[in-house]
């Protein structure tokens, strides 16, 4: 057992003096002044990966890049070279990929949101993750059945499918206004994404900022005549499982069919997505990359297969 190391008598009564405010003036090292506290490390910026899927240079990736980056973080773009929207999670469908490098901090990848986040982990953040993948702000909602094609969706989904926590952002309800009034509401949705890293990171303190595995799908409405309104609130949502883009097949006569996509939403699941964006509010769903159904429905499953033999 190791000993309690006991002062001898002076020092016992140096050091009482000295707590009483009367310490006798003698030489010792007890007398010196106190050394001045260490200066507190400055935590080390966040490092986030931004894409997208509507191009490295539209609106709403360059606003996120400046919002972002004016709060702290470490912002690097690496997001597609032209347009990609619904192309989903489809990844690595080339030998080759082009990538460009037009400025610092940004990469333009020629292929899908999901090969640009890849590409990122694999070249551009090398050896070092970030802390976090941020995809959009998308131009236009991704909800309900929108959200399983949304190339901004998919660039989320490469980066859980890594192991890195991730956000999908998106600007925009199931009724489009004009796109100027789309872009304007993208400033309102960065200053919340910036309060809803600040709370992840916070709430993280030194670990993950996202629970293993799970992202997040916000869709922040357009508020206002001129889309700089603020949000009515903040709701934990779900999916909602309605499809509300319907494909019309004519057939032209010569073996190729026109395709005519409708606009037909249903109504609004409680508790899901479409309603709270139709009431306002920012819709935040959580989501994984593995497509496995809850308990509730792999049970009734398992029940349906009960007994089934090749």
């Amino acid at each position: 057992m190791r000993r309690k190391r006991v002062l001898p008598p002076t020092v016992l009564i140096l050091c009482t003096a000295a707590l009483a405010g009367t310490a006798p003036a003698v030489a010792s090292p007890l007398n010196a002044p106190a050394p001045a506290p260490a200066a507190a490390t400055p935590a080390a910026p966040l490092r986030i990966l931004l894409t997208n899927d509507d191009g490295y240079n539209a609106p709403g990736i360059r606003k996120a890049f400046e919002r972002l980056t004016a709060a702290g973080y470490d912002v690097t773009i690496v997001a597609p070279l032209t347009n990609q929207s619904g192309t989903g999670t489809k990844t690595m469908s080339a030998p080759t990929i082009a990538v460009k490098h037009p400025e610092p901090k940004v990469w333009a990848v020629d292929g899908t949101p999901g090969d640009s986040v890849l590409f990122g982990l694999s070249e551009v953040f090398e050896g070092h993750a970030p802390d976090l993948v941020v995809s959009g702000t998308n131009f236009g909602p991704n909800v309900a059945g929108l959200a399983t094609h949304s190339g901004t969706v998919g660039g989320a989904v490469a980066a859980l499918e890594s192991g890195v926590p991730a956000i999908a952002l998106s600007t925009g309800g199931l009724a489009v206004p004009d796109p100027t009034t789309t872009v304007n509401a993208m400033g309102p949705t960065m200053d919340f994404a910036v309060k809803l890293i600040d709370r992840l990171r916070t709430r993280a303190r030194s670990g993950p900022l996202l629970p293993k595995g799970v992202g997040l799908n916000v869709n922040h409405p357009v508020v206002g005549a001129d889309g700089k309104g603020t949000a009515a609130g903040v709701a934990a949502t779900f999916q909602d499982p309605q499809a509300p883009l319907q494909p019309d097949f004519t057939d032209s006569g010569d073996g190729t069919w026109k395709v005519d996509v409708r606009f037909r939403p249903q109504p609004a699941a409680k508790g899901g997505d479409v309603e709270a964006v139709n009431a306002n509010k920012i819709a935040i769903s959580p989501m994984n990359a593995d497509w496995n159904a809850g308990p509730a429905e792999f049970a009734v499953t398992a029940a349906l297969l009960a007994g089934l033999r090749p």
